[in-house]
């Protein structure tokens, strides 16, 4: 065969069948498991009708031994066994018939015969005596008028079957316990596809749309996956569009907002017995140009994997340090105490997208926190993960609320501060980037609000 050459795409195996592959797994175990439960049943069959053509040897041996002895004066034939009395298994009995009559007989035959007027020579008859059924076997001497009837009860036949039965219900036990094992590992087997494409279908996000991979899937499975994948590729598709929109407007819009700033910077100059208006109109402004640049960093972060995240050792002292030094001047402004403690030395995270989580946190405990409050920036953790706290003894929130804080444009009511909702929002997807969490729990003094931010030490990245 020729080999393939370099640049030739690899040839696509054809889909296989999980109900061939499901019918041929329980078909072959059950066929090894029948064979080997009839070799056993095969077995103790032989075994049985051994023992019951062994008994009807010694029932013969013992009506012979019988007939060359005297009989009583009622012509009962001597039942005398050697070694004493023995439970019967055949349990034949036998009458001598001549003319009708019966001349000799043993202890358990009816006195009159078993079968009257018999036609053939010999055969076989069933008949019923003192309530009881007999398979009865007559063999006719026509010239001297002598029949031989050699009887057996019903209920000795039942008898050796259910001894049969007893012999063979726990070897069949045994193997059906053993087909259903085998059935269920083989089922488990053959049915892992569909716990891999269900685990599969499970692991996507609005991070990981890819296609579900078509080879390997078995026939049946085909038109799910197929569907499931055009549903991710409309899904992605939709996006993508919507983030790229949300990138395009906020970049967009970053432009003539500059603008309008400096416009209404210009009119405050030229008017300033307008500055009252103009200032709102400023902070109104610096309010919808705060929004729009969380809207861009949402849409630069929302596509981003933590794969695809460029991460590095970071340390956190310097970093905490600089956000302090960013927020002391307001802090001062309102008499809020700001401290800083940091017990970690580094951490493994993206440089700015960590100062940006941890400024929102201050920011956010900065606008909601009354003046004369205090605000503490802590760094902690394990030799595996650290985490970074902010944490107040504001008014805090309540439980409803909390759950809710880092949702977009979620905010609580009766605050009468300004913000889009978004900076907690901003600060989770960061979390979320590092393989860490964003969570809320009390402040200080058991009052406020805290927020802690999970990442990674160096040389501990969590698993994708």
């Amino acid at each position: 065969m020729a080999a393939r050459s370099a640049g030739e795409a690899p040839v696509a195996r054809r889909p296989w069948s999980l109900r061939r592959r499901l019918l041929a797994a329980i078909v072959a175990a059950s066929t090894v498991l029948w064979l080997a439960s009839l070799g056993i049943v095969t077995v103790i069959a032989w075994q049985e009708t051994n023992d019951v053509f062994d008994d009807a040897l010694e029932e013969s041996g013992y009506m012979l031994m019988a007939a060359t002895t005297d009989w009583d004066e009622r012509g009962l034939l001597a039942q005398a066994r050697p070694g004493g009395a023995q439970a019967r298994k055949v349990d034949m009995q036998y009458q001598v018939v001549v003319a009708g009559r019966v001349i000799q007989r043993t202890g358990g035959a009816p006195a009159q015969p078993f079968v009257a007027d018999f036609d053939d020579d010999d055969g076989f008859a069933d008949v019923e005596v003192a309530e009881r059924r007999w398979r009865v076997f007559v063999v006719r001497d026509a010239a001297r008028n002598v029949e031989v009837q050699v009887g057996q009860k019903h209920s000795k036949r039942f008898d050796i079957l259910e001894e049969l039965a007893d012999h063979l219900l726990l070897p069949v036990l045994g193997f059906l316990a053993l087909l259903a094992l085998a059935c269920w590992l083989l089922t488990g087997r053959v049915l892992q596809p569909l716990r891999r494409t269900a685990s599969a279908i499970a692991a996507k996000t609005p991070d990981d749309l890819a296609q579900v991979p078509l080879e390997g899937q078995p026939k049946e499975l085909l038109p799910i996956v197929q569907a499931l994948n055009g549903v991710l590729a409309r899904l992605d598709a939709a996006l993508q569009a919507e983030r790229r929109f949300t990138a395009d407007a906020a970049h967009e819009l970053r432009t003539p907002l500059a603008g309008l700033h400096m416009h209404v910077q210009l009119l405050q100059r030229q008017h300033p017995d307008l500055a009252g208006p103009f200032r709102k109109l400023r902070d109104d402004i610096g309010r919808v140009t705060a929004l729009v640049d969380s809207l861009l960093a949402l849409a630069r972060m929302d596509p981003l994997s933590r794969e695809q995240l460029v991460r590095e050792p970071v340390a956190l002292a310097p970093l905490l340090e600089r956000v302090r030094a960013t927020h002391a001047g307001q802090a001062a402004q309102r008499g809020i105490a700001l401290t800083v403690r940091c017990g970690v030395d580094a951490v493994d995270a993206n440089p700015q997208m960590l100062e940006i989580a941890v400024r929102n946190l201050v920011d956010n405990a900065l606008r909601y926190c009354p003046d004369g409050s205090r605000i503490d920036i802590e760094a902690a953790g394990t030799p595996e993960q650290a985490w970074i706290a902010v944490r107040d003894n504001g008014p805090g929130v309540d439980p409803a609320s909390m759950a809710r804080l880092a949702e977009r444009f979620f905010r609580v009511l009766g605050q009468g501060q300004a913000g889009s909702g978004l900076g907690l929002s901003i600060v989770r997807r960061i979390a979320e980037l590092h393989g860490g969490t964003l969570s809320f729990g009390p402040g200080l003094d058991g009052r406020g609000l805290g927020a802690t931010v999970s990442v990674m030490e160096p040389g501990h990245r969590m698993a994708p």
